[in-house]
């Protein structure tokens, strides 16, 4: 018997079924974005971001994203969305950004924040889980920043992973992974990879935390042991008496004694150290405070600073399956970005051709100026 052929849109349509989308907006419902997103009103001098695809574009509608508008100001507004935890799954982060102004310092990043935020006093103080995207400042800064929450405390990729400084639309993308390995990707393509253990220097805080777990272990089998060093204990070392008369005297009994209280520096009998540890503490360093894992995420938003304002962002997508995200990818920043050159090509061209002819017209006006100054002053030579 021949095998069932699948049709290629029934497995697409199964992929879609089986991916978890925390998150996707595309901005295509006009104005209602507003109802999704709330902007920060913790500071009056925020700066304001409206609807725009641009002043070039691959398609009008499709390429309408959140632009900030106003120059040398702080920006800072978020989207809710159902909490969830990426433990023990695969976690991807995706959007597009585009610095239509030729930025020349400031952020293009987008950070993940747990459901807890407090969105209208969203702030550069609002703690995050993770921190994504490009950076640009002067000739220096010119980098993608990944910064992982762990441990109360932020840490940045020790790798430097270059952004797009062009005026183009970019598709930047992050993939956390449950094995600790991280990748990211902008336009599709991998730029940068490895492991969150060893390319985020968190080795030495995971030794501190075993080390830490172990000592915590160890006093507590210390403890449990003490209050079983002061019980009382039969005497083995106490035999039955010669002339105990069993039908007289009844069952004979080791006396009972009571080993002295224990001492720090000594330790418990028949307690192996290692063996202790390997039984009883429960090694959980690494698996309560992963690396890369979130137990409550809730929220994204953009939190930055810009001195030129211009940059659109657009295609947001939370995911935890990765053909998903490269699908979704395609579908939006992959359909335009080629219309997108050819809109900027043409309108260059048009600049070209328009600066041209205002360079002729004013050859010409200097021209027709500079003869009849000539004749003007002919004529008064002539009056002398």
């Amino acid at each position: 018997m021949a095998a069932a052929r699948v049709p290629l849109w029934a497995i697409c349509v199964l992929r879609v079924a089986l991916a978890t989308v925390y998150f996707q907006e595309e901005f295509l419902d006009g104005e209602r974005w507003r109802n999704r997103w709330v902007p920060s009103t913790n500071d009056s001098r925020f700066g304001h971001f409206r609807l725009s695809s641009g002043n070039f574009y691959g398609h009008k509608e499709k390429d309408k994203g959140l632009q900030t508008t106003q120059n040398s100001r702080f920006y800072a507004i978020s989207a809710r969305f159902r909490p969830f935890s990426n433990k023990g799954k695969t976690l991807i982060i995706q959007y597009t950004v585009k610095h239509e102004q030729k930025m020349d310092c400031g952020g293009g990043y987008i950070k993940l924040f747990p459901a807890d935020v407090d969105q209208k006093n969203l702030n550069g103080k609002s703690q995050y889980y993770i921190m994504f995207g490009p950076d640009i400042c002067g000739f220096d800064i010119k980098t993608v920043h990944v910064i992982l929450h762990f441990k109360n405390q932020y840490h940045a990729n020790k790798k430097s992973i270059r952004c797009k400084v062009d005026s183009f639309t970019h598709l930047y993308t992050l993939i956390l992974r449950p094995d600790l390995t991280y990748e990211v990707k902008i336009d599709g393509q991998s730029i940068e990879s490895g492991s969150i253990e060893y390319d985020w220097q968190l080795t030495s805080l995971k030794k501190m935390e075993k080390t830490s777990a172990e000592a915590e272990g160890w006093d507590q089998a210390a403890k449990d042991k003490s209050q079983d060093w002061e019980k009382h204990f039969l005497d083995a070392s106490a035999s039955k008496p010669s002339d105990w008369n069993s039908e007289l005297d009844g069952d004979w009994q080791a006396a009972m004694l009571q080993k002295p209280p224990y001492q720090d520096g000594l330790k418990p009998e028949g307690i192996d150290k290692d063996v202790w540890l390997h039984q009883k503490m429960k090694n959980n360093y690494l698996t309560e405070y992963d690396l890369s894992e979130f137990e409550n995420i809730g929220a994204i938003g953009l939190e930055l600073w810009q001195v030129r304002s211009g940059t659109i962002f657009d295609n947001f997508l939370i995911t935890d399956d990765e053909e998903y995200a490269e699908n979704f990818g395609k579908a939006t920043w992959g359909e335009t970005k080629g219309p997108e050159k050819e809109m900027d090509a043409i309108q260059a061209k048009e600049e070209v051709k328009k600066a041209q002819e205002e360079d002729e017209d004013d050859m010409f006006m200097g021209r027709f100026t500079g003869r009849e100054n000539s004749f003007r002053a002919f004529h008064r030579r002539n009056e002398f």
